[in-house]
């Protein structure tokens, strides 16, 4: 076995591989980039290497410098996680002249894969069930288009050398083609310096399940049965599950010899992944390969109790598979969650800051939790933003799915926006829970999902002005005296009730309280025709409280928008609301088009002085591997324009300003 490894990549997959190699007694290098001096993937290795600056092309992405590192650290073999180098060819051929070990499938195979129209083609060959669609090399958008309209709409634009959802666009009509493709196109050449695309029939409510191959260089291959990734934003998975439930009789074993054949037709070795589109029929159609380990690895390892981490490193040192066919058995269910610094009532767009706390579910037989982050990390712009993966484990789907619920509400998060509200609410949505999955599984249920459930007020905002009592209460007397009204500098009377006014916003609603005191630490608050009994104490960050007889803890954390609470049935964000003085506060006319995130300039497509029309393309930006398209809200002027392509801009920042016309 290897004494050394370095592991190419950062965040959570390095943190994952470093697990495993420490397991079987290997030594870990990691590298990093400028941004990620202090991350948790530097501090777990037994070695680090910088490699550059912040920008994946500066650091992650260059070749010749992890090359470097790794024959500076004496590293014998190369992990290359996924994204990034994973499944670049080049990279592979370069670790071989370098006598060091690439730990993944060989050249060949990463080439026949790497291409989306050259893969469909031995797909073909291999009898693996395709669909409709053109593949070849002629790229002239006008032979695409020509295509698109014999395959029928809607149609699929996809990247031949893309993955993760990236370069890829629905196509509904004639109408959208020219502007899809050239948005695909440009996400395309950013992301992988290849913006050739192919065209292929959109199934309509299809289910995305993927089936996990190992194969070896002996020739030996085994499927570890499938994955169901059909809950997709931006075609990019956040939540998957294994087994897939509902799967119709045969179908898994029929999927699982088709992705054997789909391996075996490349000679392929090591950990992949070959994702089908499944109708309702249960007939299944080859999408692409993905030649490394996926994201979602961890709820086939929880259903099979294997570690696939481990079988690479064992594959690569030239072993046999651990385990035939016939050994595996699926055992229980395993579902897991992304959690992202993301806004998703803001069309996902990512949130970048710090995190200034994170508290996680506690791990367990059935809670596995996969992150690269520690409390206090920044989640930058460079990178994609999740924060952990969030894997739970049962015995069927049912109980797998109450862990989820669960471990999602234990979640403790401030700093940035995330989207463990919005895992809630589809992990509890009743569709979800009956296994009715489909890609468009989110766009299906919109009305649900991107809703915030009703905030229980009547508990809420007592509970807010509570704490904001309390606090108040907390710093005015000594610590050993804050049972005793004496020393509260409060106009507290013997006998008397005392009343506090108290306004705070919960989202976009103001409510203005009357809390009565009526005994020590306990209060009548009302507020919107509302009158609720509430008595509690506070300790540090933790609000005990007790409403109508039923007695809660709730945490309570400031940040700079807002204070964060945290009970067990709703996460909210309120702030406590300053009289209104009659100051003169300037008047914002709404002419400046704000960056809705932290990101880079990738084209601007107006000048000042430009005439344009409603729907009109003026800015586009990216953050966190994600494209924002900037358009004008009716027509009008450009009067002025702020930045240029390439520049990096805070979220917030008037990137140009626009005089609405007729």
């Amino acid at each position: 076995m290897f004494a050394k490894i370095l592991i190419a990549n950062r965040g959570e997959i390095a943190c994952r591989v470093i697990r495993t190699a420490r397991k079987l007694g290997i030594r870990t290098v990691a590298v990093f980039s400028d941004a990620d001096a202090d991350a948790l993937h530097v501090l777990n290795a037994d070695e680090a290497v910088h490699i550059g600056g912040s920008t994946p092309a500066e650091s992650y992405l260059d070749m010749e410098r992890v090359i470097g590192a790794a024959k500076q650290t004496g590293a014998e073999a190369i992990h290359p996680g996924y994204g990034f180098l994973s499944e670049n060819a080049a990279f592979c051929e370069l670790c071989a002249e370098s006598d060091i070990v690439f730990i993944g499938p060989p050249v060949k195979a990463i080439e026949a894969m790497g291409s989306k129209s050259a893969a469909k083609q031995i797909m073909e060959k291999a009898k693996v069930p395709l669909l409709p669609g053109y593949h070849d090399a002629d790229q002239d958008p006008v032979l695409l288009k020509s295509h698109a309209e014999k395959i029928g709409y809607p149609v699929l634009l996809k990247a031949v050398s893309g993955g993760g959802g990236k370069g890829m666009r629905q196509v509904h009509s004639p109408d959208e083609f020219d502007e899809a493709l050239a948005a695909a196109k440009r996400e395309a050449l950013t992301g992988f310096g290849d913006d050739a695309m192919l065209v292929e029939k959109y199934l309509e409510q299809p289910r995305h399940v993927e089936v996990q191959v190992f194969c070896d260089s002996s020739g030996n291959g085994v499927y570890l049965f499938e994955r169901d990734c059909s809950i997709q934003r931006r075609h990019q998975k956040i939540i998957e599950e294994a087994p897939a439930p509902g799967l119709p009789e045969g179908v898994r074993e029929k999927m699982g010899q088709a992705a054997l054949r789909a391996a075996k037709a490349v000679g392929y070795v090591g950990a992949g992944t070959v994702e089908f589109l499944l109708n309702t029929a249960g007939d299944f159609y080859f999408m692409e390969m993905n030649t490394r380990l996926q994201v979602e690895h961890p709820v086939t390892e929880m259903i099979t109790g294997q570690d696939l981490v481990e079988w690479q490193l064992k594959v690569a040192n030239g072993e046999n598979l651990p385990m035939i066919q016939d050994d595996l058995t699926i055992r229980g269910h395993a579902i897991e969650a992304r959690i992202y610094a993301e806004d998703p009532e803001n069309e996902f767009l990512p949130a970048a800051g710090k995190l200034h706390w994170l508290q996680q579910p506690q791990e367990s037989v059935h809670i596995r939790i996969d992150t690269g982050v520690t409390q206090h990390d920044e989640v930058g712009v460079f990178y994609d933003p999740m924060i952990a993966k969030l894997i739970v484990w049962d015995e069927n789907r049912h109980r797998a799915l109450q862990r989820l619920v669960q471990a999602l509400a234990a979640y403790r998060i401030v700093g940035v926006t995330t989207n463990i509200d919005f895992l809630r609410r589809v992990a509890t949505n009743e569709a979800f829970v009956d296994g009715d999955l489909s890609t468009d599984f989110i766009a299906q249920h919109e009305d649900k999902l991107f809703h915030p459930a009703h905030h229980p007020i009547e508990t809420l905002v007592p509970l807010a002005c509570l704490y904001l009592i309390q606090r108040r209460r907390n710093r005015q007397q000594p610590v050993e005296d804050r049972t005793s009204p004496w020393h509260a500098l409060d106009n507290w009377r013997l006998n008397a009730p005392r009343i506090h006014h108290e306004q705070i916003q919960i989202g976009e609603t103001g409510y203005a309280v009357v809390a009565e005191e009526v005994a020590l630490n306990q209060y009548v608050m009302s507020f919107d025709n509302i009158s609720v009994p509430i008595s509690g104490t506070l300790a540090g960050n933790e609000l005990t409280a007790t409403i109508d007889g039923h007695r809660q803890n709730t945490i309570v954390m400031h940040q700079e928008s807002g204070i964060s609470m945290f009970t067990d049935y709703a996460n909210c964000v309120f702030r406590p609301v300053e009289p209104d003085l009659g100051e003169d506060h300037a008047h914002d006319d709404g002419s400046g088009f704000k960056a809705p995130m932290n990101g880079t300039v990738v084209d601007i497509l107006v000048n000042a002085g430009d005439q344009v029309k409603r729907g009109d393309t003026l800015v586009i930006m990216e953050a966190m591997k994600m494209e924002h398209t900037i358009k004008a809200p009716s027509n009008g002027r450009v009067n002025e324009v702020f930045y240029s392509k390439g520049d990096l801009v805070d979220g917030g920042t008037d990137l140009l300003s626009f005089e609405p016309g007729e």
